[in-house]
């Protein structure tokens, strides 16, 4: 398997007390697009910065591309493409302007290819950057970043001040990406749209990666979400502090929960009572993914 992206024991520190990142293991396969959560300070953009090599790690190893991201940042600079959290630049440019700038540092420009994002993104290349609104600044940090059609692409929250049918054309860009064999690491707090793109996602909490795996598996944990109305009794929560039970809400004579893993246990104590209403579904991932990762150290 060739990896786009491959980490081994990534850890950095800025001093004795304060650990960004704490031996991170993590390899990106070519051509898939990888989605990395986590909280505001969990260790996202300590990542993205080291595989830009814009700080360098305390220790442990980077390869991007099959290259050392430090002895080989000139040439792997020239085969990724790069949004920022927050793309900010010279407000007097056009956008037509900025573009050709990062052509003239990339050495490539497929102007077609420029005015079909464009196009698609819906912005105009000829207004200047500063009168643009936060959206449409993110469009023209879209195009500069995939403008060149780059191996890797890392995007740190890509669809910021994106409306939905601009971030559906997004969508679609990616996806044409992805069949190019283009591998995609982004950074994202949008789990639904992390479940519409990604073929895996990474978690990562106060520096440590938690858990790499695919959507498929994350949506096949056995997890189901159960809402009961009683007809009489009211019901108390810590009637339903049992095992394999989280998430307990209790509202009047109805109760909601999540089940961890076999129900018969919950469906038997809930029986002896007449019951008014039962609800059961199958969880969304934003809802998996607080269940097993939301308040767990």
């Amino acid at each position: 398997m060739k990896y786009s992206i491959e980490i081994k024991s990534l850890t950095k520190k800025y001093n004795k007390e304060v650990t960004a990142l704490s031996e991170v293991n993590l390899a990106i396969n070519q051509g898939e697009i990888f989605g990395f959560l986590g909280p505001n300070g969990a260790g996202k953009s300590t990542t993205i910065r080291i595989l830009l090599g814009i700080i360098k790690p305390s220790s442990g190893t980077v390869k991007i591309l099959g290259m050392n991201h430090l002895k080989n940042s000139i040439e792997i600079r020239k085969k990724i493409g790069y949004l920022p959290g927050e793309f900010l630049i010279y407000p007097n440019l056009t956008g037509s302007q900025i573009l050709t700038f990062f052509s003239n540092i990339k050495n490539e420009y497929d102007e077609t290819y420029v005015n079909v994002l464009a196009e698609k993104l819906q912005i105009d290349l000829n207004k200047q950057f500063g009168t643009l609104s936060q959206g449409n600044k993110q469009k023209i940090g879209i195009i500069q970043a995939l403008m060149h059609k780059p191996e890797l692409i890392i995007l740190d929250e890509p669809t910021n001040g994106l409306d939905p049918l601009v971030r559906n054309e997004f969508y679609e860009i990616i996806s044409d990406l992805k069949d190019e064999k283009r591998t995609i690491f982004f950074s994202s707090h949008n789990i639904s749209e992390v479940e519409k793109l990604c073929d895996r996602i990474g978690i990562i909490r106060e520096g440590k990666l938690i858990t790499t795996e695919k959507i498929s598996e994350i949506k096949s944990k056995q997890i189901q979400i159960f809402e009961i109305e009683f007809s009489e009794i009211q019901p108390r929560k810590k009637d339903f502090t049992l095992p394999n039970i989280e998430n307990v809400d209790v509202s009047n004579k109805t109760v909601k929960f999540t089940v961890i893993g076999n129900p018969t246990h919950i469906i038997k104590k809930v029986s002896e009572f007449e019951i008014k209403k039962l609800i059961t579904h199958e969880p969304s991932l934003e809802e998996i993914f607080m269940t097993y990762y939301g308040d767990k150290k």
